[in-house]
């Protein structure tokens, strides 16, 4: 369980490293590219010393492609709607990826949808609602909102493949190469918008760009791996709501974002979607 308390505190440090990063002078591309990059060497000097091997099938390599161009929009994303909206709210939105994953369970693999997912489903979208409202009296911009959505949509697909696909690999081997595809999708998106991957100049960038490739990827995931074993997957996804919370401390105690009532709410009812639907999947597991 406290493995999978840092998890989530690891991950929800994303906005630490990216606002800062943005203040440098840095884009979102370049930013995410050195994220990927040194997540990915770090990995592979891991898989080095644990003796594992690269080689796949091509029908992992395939899966494995399909996984990196998701995780390469999710990311893009979030980070692009760091810049038009706070970040703890953006956080907080993405957190409706459980939700979106039931749903597509239910629609496309004809999962049963319960009262419980319903009422989740309902909580979470008023909840957003509720988020969009901002202070109360201004909205968020509409953009910003679509780019978390997207991002939170591509990841709950990113989940599905990832259990429906059974790779017999590593988490070390799959994010060897879903890395690699982050870090060279990145370099296609910087070439399209025409900003050029700018090299970090001063050692408070250097500082940023390691935290991001180490404590939100590297560091969660393992300790996500260990939760995940010992204290088990519904427990790792109740605990995962830490995640938007510490977004939005670090945006209110770090950057200065406004925590309005509304706010407030909107952050209550997401998390009760969600830990609603933990709560039902660990109880349908203990009566099975």
């Amino acid at each position: 369980m406290l493995c999978g308390v840092l998890a989530a505190v690891c991950y929800g440090t994303n906005p630490l490293g990216a606002l800062k990063l943005y203040a440098e002078g840095m884009s979102t591309g370049s930013v995410l590219f050195y994220r990927f990059g040194l997540a990915w060497l770090i990995v592979s000097i891991v898989l080095f010393f644990r003796h594992e091997s690269v080689r796949v099938s091509r029908r992992e390599l395939r899966v494995l492609l399909g996984l990196g161009a998701l995780f390469t929009v999710s990311s893009l994303t979030l980070y692009l709607s760091f810049h038009v909206m706070e970040a703890g709210v953006a956080s907080t939105i993405l957190f409706t990826y459980p939700v979106m994953t039931a749903v597509i369970m239910a629609v496309f693999f004809h999962e049963r949808m319960n009262w419980v997912t319903v009422t989740s489903i309902v909580l979470s979208f008023v909840g957003v609602a509720l988020l969009y409202r901002g202070d109360g009296t201004q909205v968020l911009p509409w953009g910003g909102v679509v780019l978390v959505l997207l991002s939170a949509l591509t990841y709950a697909v990113y989940i599905i493949v990832v259990n429906r696909s059974k790779l017999q690999l590593s988490s070390f081997q799959i994010n060897f190469y879903v890395l690699l595809c982050c870090a060279v999708g990145m370099l296609i998106y910087s070439l399209l918008s025409g900003e050029p991957i700018v090299w970090p100049h001063t050692a408070t960038s250097w500082f940023y760009v390691g935290w991001l490739a180490t404590v939100p990827a590297i560091m969660a995931l393992v300790l996500l791996v260990y939760a995940a074993r010992y204290a088990g997957s519904t427990t790792t996804a109740i605990l995962g709501a830490l995640e938007p919370l510490t977004a939005v401390l670090i945006g209110i105690g770090v950057f200065g974002e406004p925590f309005t009532g509304w706010l407030a709410a909107g952050i209550a009812l997401i998390l009760a979607a969600v830990i609603l639907v933990a709560s039902a999947g660990r109880e349908k597991r203990s009566t099975d």
